[in-house]
């Protein structure tokens, strides 16, 4: 358990870092100054913490956990387009943790998650959310696929607020802290 203290009280410090920026106006949008740099530091934490936990992280639960919490970030807003599908595609296939699976299986059940947000957000959504709420059971699987997603979320350099809203709702459904990731 030590670990996941050191690993939050890291979040934390970059959380409090992105949060005095933003009170100095920053707001957290692209180009604001350090407070996009202390959100990619946390992504940046985040994804070295994943690869850390690579040789726990091979269940099903958490690759299909994980594949739905992409899909939620890919739609977000709404909708997703085909550039946009394509490059969380590859960043799914080319992430060092989820190398664990055949990359088949990840993509065959995150374009089934994206089809159907597509389809109908709204009822795609809590499927996924279903989906989600299934890692709860092991808590270091849970964290990790709110880190995967915030990994997904901020590979842009930016995390949107429709971003943040999944991922606080998929920490709600895993029983975890949003603040835990900065939220």
């Amino acid at each position: 358990m030590a670990m996941w203290d050191r690993i939050k009280d890291q979040a934390k410090g970059l959380q409090q870092q992105a949060q005095g920026t933003r009170g100095a106006g920053g707001h957290g949008r692209p180009g604001s100054g350090s407070s996009r740099g202390s959100r990619a530091q946390l992504v940046n934490t985040l994804k070295s913490q994943l690869s850390s936990l690579k040789t726990e992280l091979k269940s099903g639960a958490y690759r299909d956990a994980s594949m739905a919490m992409c899909a939620l970030v890919a739609a977000a807003d709404g909708q997703v387009d085909p550039a946009e599908r394509q490059h969380v595609e590859s960043l799914i296939l080319n992430n060092d943790v989820l190398q664990n699976f055949p990359s088949e299986q990840l993509r065959q059940r995150f374009n089934k998650h994206v089809d159907q947000l597509a389809f109908n957000f709204q009822q795609g959504k809590q499927e996924a959310l279903q989906e989600i709420a299934k890692a709860a059971k092991k808590p270091t699987e849970a964290r990790a696929v709110v880190q995967t997603g915030f990994v997904v979320a901020g590979a842009d350099g930016y995390v949107a607020p429709a971003e943040d809203q999944v991922l606080r709702e998929a920490c709600s459904v895993l029983g975890l802290s949003p603040q835990e990731f900065g939220l």
